[in-house]
């Protein structure tokens, strides 16, 4: 990686003078890696394994930003810890079957310093563009540096032939509109601000969603002492996490090798009737499909009960339909219901950054998404790759990452190669000349 004056002059000719001047330009020998997550990290280390040079840009200034900062402390992996495990690299055996928050940042760190990865923090991207002229990547970011008495920023452009955009689907948190929020008066956070329950006890809490992050902020509210009312405004599968001792998501895996997907639904369906009961008369309307289709067509994953339902038999959480507005202390529900409320968490989800940033709308749809499902959206055109976007969670990604940095590592060789013949001919040119 050095000044691409020194090694891009050609290209000048296509900058704007006062763009070219007004912040650094620097060629990468490789690819860029835009996110520093599990899903860059698998990338990094395949490419280090077969001697491709990389730089990882990401925002924040640490690796895992999402699992470090903008999760709960009681959050635990859904599934056993080798179905998350990153490749090349398996977790400690005297981890969990399911490793805490803390252990599976742990387990992150260990993997970056295994294979020498060291991203470059405080470094947001603000755009990613493809030069057609010249078969190249232009990333323009702003770069945070930390001096003496102050951060100062500068602006920083990267050339490249190859983009790897693994910031994944969890980006940027999604805040609903709701009338009267701001007249509310209360405390109102995002699931990614809430740490734990300690701080709520006694408090009547609005936890507005019943995916896996509202179910388990609702049970950590009432195991702190607060009173959590869940808002679920849409239908939803919830599996018993475990089956006969194994994993549900293991005992799916094992099916679906022998079985069609809706025949693996209808089975899922049948196991957790009989192990939960009906959850339909507690307010938890299952979709109309089952949890495989609907987590393969709608991208939502189905909540894997870890203690909530008991909660929500006993009264001890509340399920109340959607809400209509907010009032000062008070929520009105679609019902007619008004509810007393002193805080809310909203465990809304979170969706891609992507289109804020990539110039891009062949391979990316406005969502942020690949356009081509599992298990064909990982490779673009012009050097274009993405991993973490298969709605598969941390195993879909390393697979996507395997497939990457193989088809990076094969056209640099390829490209490494070609060079070196093209310098060898220039230099025995130059030889005959004297």
């Amino acid at each position: 990686m050095h000044d691409i004056c020194l090694n891009m002059a050609p290209m000048v000719q296509n900058f704007d003078p006062e763009d070219l001047f007004s912040r650094r330009c620097i060629w990468v020998n490789g690819p860029v890696i835009v996110g520093a997550g599990p899903s860059g990290l698998a990338v990094a280390a395949g490419l280090k394994d077969q001697g491709v040079p990389f730089i990882i840009l990401e925002r924040a200034n640490c690796i895992a930003s999402l699992w470090q900062n903008r999760t709960y402390d009681r959050l635990k992996l859904h599934l056993p810890k080798q179905f998350c495990q990153l490749p090349n690299f398996p977790f400690p055996e005297d981890f969990p079957e399911y490793p805490t928050k803390f252990q599976f940042i742990s387990y992150l760190e260990s993997y970056a310093n295994h294979f020498n990865i060291a991203p470059q923090f405080n470094e947001t991207v603000q755009s990613a563009k493809y030069d057609e002229t010249f078969g190249l990547w232009r990333v323009k970011t702003i770069s945070r540096r930390k001096g003496p008495s102050s951060a100062a920023e500068c602006e920083v452009e990267y050339i490249c032939r190859w983009l790897v955009v693994a910031t994944g689907e969890n980006s940027e948190k999604v805040v609903p509109e709701f009338e009267g929020l701001g007249d509310f008066g209360g405390r109102v956070m995002h699931a990614c601000e809430y740490k734990s329950g300690e701080g709520f006890a006694g408090q009547k809490v609005l936890v507005v969603g019943c995916g896996n992050s509202g179910m388990e902020v609702s049970l950590d509210l009432c195991n702190h002492n607060a009173k959590p009312s869940m808002v679920v405004r849409s239908s939803v599968h919830v599996l018993p996490r475990e089956v006969f001792g194994k994993s549900t998501f293991e005992v799916a895996v094992m099916l679906m090798k022998r079985l069609p997907l809706w025949m693996v639904d209808k089975i899922l369906l049948i196991l957790a009737r009989l192990i939960l009961g009906n959850v339909e008369k507690y307010g938890l309307k299952r979709p109309s499909v089952g949890p495989l289709e609907f987590k393969h067509t709608a991208g939502k994953t189905p909540v894997l009960d870890i203690g909530a339902l008991e909660k929500i038999r006993s009264g001890k959480i509340k399920v109340v339909p959607g809400i209509r507005r907010f009032l000062p202390g008070k929520v009105e529900l679609v019902d007619g219901q008004v509810l007393q409320i002193d805080s809310v968490v909203l465990a809304t989800g979170y969706h891609s950054n992507v289109p804020s940033w990539l110039k891009e709308n062949e391979f990316f749809s406005n969502d942020g998404i690949p356009r081509n499902p599992f298990p064909n959206g990982w490779k673009g055109k012009g050097g274009l790759y993405a991993v973490g976007f298969t709605r598969r969670g941390l195993s879909g990604a390393s697979l996507d990452a395997i497939n990457v940095a193989h088809d990076i590592a094969k056209s640099w060789k390829e490209e490494t190669k070609q060079k070196r013949k093209t310098v060898a001919a220039r230099h025995r040119r130059c030889i005959s000349h004297f």
